[in-house]
């Protein structure tokens, strides 16, 4: 549907050192031995399941059991695991179980690039913004590689010291600034002009991590968020402001010019940082259903209700517990899975369109992205 048109942007940087040779298979494809994820919008529980409890047991549910993800399934992060052999990631701060020798995930549902002002339990916005993700990644490349050298019983669970500069580095995150700003009832020129100095935070957590070692970068752009219930929810518009979709135009286009000011940003960084390329993916689905409606919920025009969301429970008159924040039938016709974040359907699809390079500029798929000459 229209409402993901434009909405998934992917952009490759890498930089062709010596290593690249080290990162391929023989058969000259690329061999990303881990995939380190940063941001947000790939929205599995990340960090904060070290912070609070976890999702309910609605989220998770196409995985047989509870997986952290604020999703019916998959997010697309974890296609991209699978679709290079590994494991799926585990959160950087999940204490119990945790094997990071194929990567880690630092990203939070949540999180924003810039820290925000307000609490978690006041906004809903993750206090691990993503200068935190950078500090606790350093902090992670150290320790690992001092892990390392004592030989321990840990070894087998982190990274080889050569991984950091051969793995993959995704980053989905900037859609939560933009919303913070509106929820923080900034105006639609306030948000605008809040884009530069998010880029510009952005900018320096990208270089910090190219100082670290990392040289491959995924990163995706931000989506249409003028489509998404929780904030069509929260932030009620007038009809000469809303298209014929349904979707918010002034949430859109604030979206649209970020990604406008993102492309810039990587042009930026492409002569800073050596060699990289930008494919981008602009595909719109077509096999979905009530693309505004969220899959799971409860109530309202776009089933969604901030205070019973996906998941939650009611207690009745007789003091029975019932859910009332059940799933819709079939989550593989939806795209929106809980009025945030998007159905396993709808990670799928972008990642099907993105990884082949078919809808890329540059037509470099993700096998092939370690060897991306300009």
């Amino acid at each position: 549907m229209a409402c993901l048109g434009g909405g998934f942007i992917i952009i490759l940087l890498n930089a062709l050192l010596a290593v690249a040779v080290t990162a391929t298979t023989a058969s000259g494809t690329c061999g990303f031995p881990a995939v380190f994820n940063f941001g947000t919008r790939t929205p599995t529980l990340g960090p904060v399941g070290g912070i609070r409890a976890g999702p309910a047991p609605e989220w998770g549910e196409l995985l047989g059991r509870p997986m952290g993800r604020y999703c019916d399934g998959r997010v697309v992060v974890d296609f991209i695991a699978h679709k290079l052999g590994l494991p799926y990631l585990n959160a950087y701060l999940d204490s119990v179980g945790s094997n990071f020798s194929h990567g880690a995930n630092f990203a939070t549902a949540g999180s924003t690039i810039r820290p925000q002002n307000t609490t978690l339990s006041q906004s809903g916005f993750s206090p691990i913004s993503l200068d935190v993700q950078s500090w606790q990644f350093a902090q992670f490349v150290t320790r690992s590689q001092f892990a390392a050298k004592v030989n321990g019983v840990f070894n087998g669970l982190l990274p080889k010291e050569e991984y950091f500069s051969q793995a993959l580095y995704t980053f989905d995150i900037g859609q939560n600034d933009l919303t913070a700003g509106y929820f923080s009832n900034m105006t639609t020129e306030e948000v605008k002009a809040s884009i530069p100095d998010i880029l510009n935070q952005f900018t320096a957590v990208i270089q910090s991590v190219y100082g670290q070692g990392g040289r491959y970068f995924w990163i995706h752009n931000t989506g249409p968020f003028g489509c998404l219930p929780y904030v069509l929810e929260r932030v009620p518009l007038k009809a000469p402001d809303v298209d014929r979709h349904g979707c918010g135009t002034p949430f859109n286009g604030v979206a649209q010019l970020f990604n406008e000011k993102l492309k810039e940003t990587v042009a930026q960084l492409r002569r800073d940082l050596p060699s990289p390329s930008s494919p981008t993916s602009t595909s719109t689905p077509s096999r979905f259903e009530r693309p505004l409606v969220a899959c799971c919920g409860h109530g309202g025009k776009y089933n969604y209700n901030a205070k019973y969301g996906c998941g939650s429970m009611k207690t009745t008159a007789n003091g029975t517990a019932v859910l009332v924040g059940g799933s819709c039938k079939d989550p593989r016709k939806r795209i929106i899975w809980d009025g945030v974040h998007y159905t396993q359907a709808a990670n799928k699809y972008v990642f099907e369109q993105i990884v082949g390079g078919k809808f890329s500029d540059s037509g470099v798929p993700l096998k092939l992205a370690c060897q991306t000459k300009l």
